[in-house]
């Protein structure tokens, strides 16, 4: 059997590929191995909008009860809410049922630890190794030992409570739009910015179970960036379906991606001397205006792989304050230890707040260079082939001779399909067209 987690836990079409009997599964696999014996295991479930939630949640909890621990269930929250009460509450591990930004007919679990951090792939892998060996050694306790289902109905508000407290002014006088892309924050965002005496104006939060995430949301941000302008907000927030990702609007309408918000947060820490080293953590698919400006502000920078955990992983390892992409899954390792939409959501808010600055002039902080990609299929063997090609290599220095300090050549080989991808940056969006699909078309051919 090949590697049952990715990259974000365990995911795929519900009722299909995660099914009732793998997740309960997992559920008792994940109990056993993640829970210590000298008490009674705790775990946290909690879970987004979708249709398919209540199915695996149910399977999901009966495997955690199988081996005797509690299951303690928090019903419908985001993402990072999970990761933070994780720790609040004490739990031995929490998990989440959600496929974040994918369409409705998938469904995910995802597991934190004590501390509310993702698991390692030596932990992930030691479940997978329990499931396979047939729960060999894994207890089934009988009578008064099997475990409890509880229902903890002050999450939500715990929650509010802790987002609430990670800023220090109140968003009063600010009129907000929020796009909850019916899933996950569709409560919790929507009180939080009211608590703070926002005046909000909000989009697709009425989630039906179905319309999670459907041409809504931070991956489908039109409908927010015309709402914003047509309601004349200040600016615009939208979330993705398991709230672990926030993007912003300015309020001319334009889209502020994760880099602006990194840039924008950056500078503001920087300047209240609570930037670590005076570093963001970011991935190699940030874009490059985003080093430049960061770098104007003497704030550098640290590249990592694309994918949260190894951005996660850095700041974790040097106590790095801010990190995160492009796509606004932002980490602020001072109050939580995964991506949270609320959390960046106010953060942003509060410093147009603070600042006394429109968005569209904090965000000028940056300018975003245009980006080209392109793909080129190769057989999978030959994946490093602009490493080993002398042409190959030679036409990508040449590329960058070009730009000269204003761009950059960047090679990325696909870990699903037989591609390697090409992207440029630079100045001059139709002569990085060109340069790029004659880069891809040329590892092609020499690839095949």
């Amino acid at each position: 059997m090949g590697r049952m987690f990715g990259t974000d836990g365990v995911r795929g079409i519900a009722n299909k590929e995660l099914t009732a009997d793998l997740a309960y599964k997992l559920g008792r696999a994940g109990a056993y191995v993640l829970t210590n014996e000298t008490h009674k295991p705790k775990i946290l479930v909690g879970m987004d909008t979708r249709i398919s939630g209540d199915m695996l949640e149910a399977a999901l909890v009966s495997g955690i009860l199988s081996v005797g621990a509690e299951a303690v269930c928090v019903g419908i929250v985001p993402t990072p809410a999970v990761a933070y009460l994780t720790r609040k509450y004490n739990a031995d591990a929490g998990v989440v049922i959600s496929a974040s930004h994918n369409p409705v007919e998938y469904n995910g679990i995802k597991f934190f630890d004590g501390k509310g951090y993702k698991l390692s792939d030596e932990l992930e892998d030691e479940i997978q190794r329990v499931i396979e060996n047939d729960f060999k050694g894994v207890p089934l306790p009988t009578g008064e030992d099997v475990g409890r289902k509880v229902v903890e109905e002050s999450a939500e508000e715990d929650y509010i409570e802790f987002a609430k407290s990670t800023i220090n002014v109140d968003l009063k006088g600010m009129k907000i739009a929020l796009d909850c892309a019916n899933g996950a924050a569709y409560k919790t965002a929507l009180k939080t910015f009211r608590e703070l005496g926002a005046q909000v104006a909000v989009i697709n939060n009425d989630p039906d179970g179905i319309n999670i995430n459907c041409n809504c949301g931070s991956t489908h941000p039109e409908e927010l960036m015309d709402y914003v302008v047509k309601k004349n907000c200040d600016l615009g927030l939208a979330f993705d379906g398991d709230a672990d990702r926030c993007l912003a609007v300015d309020e001319k309408g334009n889209l502020i991606d994760g880099d602006f918000i990194m840039a924008i947060c950056g500078k503001y820490l920087k300047e209240k001397n609570e930037l670590h080293k005076d570093v963001v953590v970011v991935t190699v698919m940030s874009n490059m205006g985003l080093f430049l400006g960061l770098d104007k502000e003497n704030i550098k920078t640290v590249k990592t792989k694309v994918g949260d955990r190894y951005v996660l992983e850095e700041m974790k390892k040097e106590g790095y304050k801010l990190g995160g992409e492009q796509s606004g899954h932002i980490i602020f390792l001072d109050y939580n230890t995964t991506g949270d939409g609320l959390v960046t959501a106010l953060k942003l808010s509060s410093i147009v707040k603070e600042s006394g600055k429109t968005l569209s002039e904090l965000a000028g902080i940056m300018h975003k260079l245009p980006q080209v990609l392109a793909n080129a299929k190769v057989p999978n063997d030959k994946k490093d082939i602009y490493i080993t090609d002398q042409q190959i290599s030679e036409e990508i220095k040449k590329i960058e001779e070009e730009l000269h300090g204003n761009g950059r050549v960047l090679i990325r080989p696909s870990g699903t399909e037989p591609l390697v991808r090409v992207m440029l940056e630079g100045e001059d969006q139709a002569r990085l067209n060109t340069l790029a699909h004659g880069l891809a078309e040329l590892i092609e051919k020499k690839a095949n």
